[in-house]
């Protein structure tokens, strides 16, 4: 469930113009990664590199499918409310790292180094991205490889980020768990009864016992081949024996 986020260390004044003021903004957050910018600030928010990241980090979201729109942006400002203080220093950042997708894997790896200890903060994060990609209301195949990888970096397995996706944009056809028909946090053993029963109703040699029309026999063998694909996928994930 996405939680709308307040990232904000303080942007504004000399800390921020010596920042932004140092050359393209993913050297920025490079040259930044390991070093005390990743602190707290006295009153607990995150710090200076870390907004940086975070921001960085969505705005080349918003360029994965080749076009920053106006509903991008507006996106990430209502996701992440950004206060009108740091708005101006919030658009100079997002501008300069919004110009393409080079570089956004350091910023992932910059805020899981930060929260490696916190999943729900990374998921947070995921979900404000998924919200920037539906802005327009399509996933574009860019868009789903760049939060695929953010994903993999902030240490999701395959089957959390299928979950995460299908709370934004609903399951895909081809999701070995909606081909399955189970749910994301099935047990391994009602995964395996699901499968074998599935595997005994859609057997050809099953549908043509029960007088089945050859048309349907077809459709039958190729759902069966599905089925065994999404529980080899499933097995993969889960390192489950048959």
């Amino acid at each position: 469930m996405l939680r709308p986020m307040s990232i904000w260390g303080k942007l504004g004044g000399a800390a921020a113009g010596f920042l932004f003021g140092g050359g393209p903004i993913g050297a920025i957050a490079g040259a930044a990664a390991g070093h005390v910018l990743f602190d707290r600030e006295a009153d607990g928010e995150p710090g200076v590199a870390f907004t940086i990241a975070v921001v960085g980090l969505g705005a080349k979201m918003a360029k994965a499918d080749g076009v920053v729109t106006d509903e991008e942006v507006a996106a990430f400002e209502r996701i992440f409310r950004v206060p009108p203080s740091e708005a101006a220093n919030v658009r100079r950042v997002f501008n300069l790292a919004r110009q393409d997708t080079a570089g956004y894997e350091s910023y992932a790896a910059q805020i899981a180094r930060a929260f490696r200890d916190n999943p729900a903060v990374l998921e947070d994060i995921l979900d404000g991205l998924f919200e920037i990609a539906k802005a327009d209301g399509v996933l574009h195949p860019g868009e789903q490889v760049f939060l695929e990888r953010v994903a993999d970096i902030f240490g999701f397995a395959p089957s959390e980020f299928r979950r995460i996706r299908a709370s934004h944009f609903g399951r895909d056809a081809a999701d070995p768990y909606a081909v399955l028909g189970v749910t994301y946090d099935a047990s391994d053993t009602e995964i395996k009864r699901t499968y074998r029963l599935l595997v005994r109703e859609n057997h050809p040699d099953s549908l043509i016992a029960r007088g089945v029309p050859e048309e349907f026999v077809k459709l039958a063998t190729d759902k069966l081949a599905a089925i065994n694909t999404a529980y080899e996928k499933i097995q993969q994930e889960r390192n489950l024996s048959y």
